[in-house]
């Protein structure tokens, strides 16, 4: 992860914590941003976790321009940004996965969570993307969540357990790009699942006979990457 992307994802998350903090009761609602998880891979970092009695909202901002396009079942999103395409992670994916650490990391059950991919910068959908993933409405979209689920004693022991999380010196960001780093150089673990990786060869295409790695759990993980 280069230092331009860090940048541009502290500005994302700067943005979407001002928008929503303006329009959520901060007695009813506790938020808790960067906070990194260590994982049985790793570490993982989460932008944005708001903690209420209605439940726990976890928020992944994306800082893009341009045409977006994608489908909920998709493994791969499609940037299209002055007649350039770029290809990035399936952000559902990348978000429940997050929300099963969370899980997880509180020992409480994954059905107090709510996924919510939000989209800042100067983007337009161009394929029809589910209610949890906006590019604005933000506070609007968590208040439409009215039923009660956990305590007010519960959202106090949630929200200080994630801020001890960041108040740890084994958990900084620091610690994560190390621990990302260590995962996307790996020849034998995939850094998308965990899953080992197997040299395969492919066998149709301009790219017949080709030899790369590939994960042991395809095609429920579709990941990949060339040989040096």
């Amino acid at each position: 992860m280069s230092l331009r992307s860090i940048l541009k994802g502290w500005v994302g998350e700067q943005s979407t914590s001002l928008g929503m903090w303006m329009f959520l009761d901060k007695q009813v609602y506790r938020r808790v941003q960067n906070v990194i998880l260590p994982t049985t891979r790793g570490t993982t970092q989460i932008d944005h976790v708001v903690v209420s009695p209605f439940g726990v909202f976890v928020i992944e901002t994306k800082n893009m321009k341009g045409w977006i396009f994608g489908r909920e079942s998709d493994e791969k999103w499609t940037q299209v940004l002055f007649g350039n395409k770029y290809r990035f992670q399936n952000p559902l994916r990348q978000n429940y996965r997050h929300t099963k650490c969370l899980a997880e990391f509180l020992k409480i059950e994954h059905s107090f969570f709510h996924s919510i991919v939000f989209f800042i910068g100067d983007c337009r959908f161009k394929t029809p993307v589910p209610q949890n993933v906006m590019s604005s409405g933000l506070a609007a979209y968590i208040k439409k969540f009215t039923q009660p689920r956990l305590g007010l004693d519960r959202v106090a022991a949630i929200d200080s357990t994630l801020r001890a999380a960041i108040a740890n010196p084994e958990l900084s960001l620091q610690v994560h790009l190390s621990s990302l780093q260590s995962r996307h150089a790996s020849t034998t673990v995939c850094p998308r699942c965990g899953a080992r990786l197997h040299q395969r060869v492919a066998r149709r295409g301009r790219s017949a006979g080709h030899a790369f790695l590939g994960c042991s759990r395809h095609p429920a993980c579709g990941f990949t990457r060339d040989l040096a």
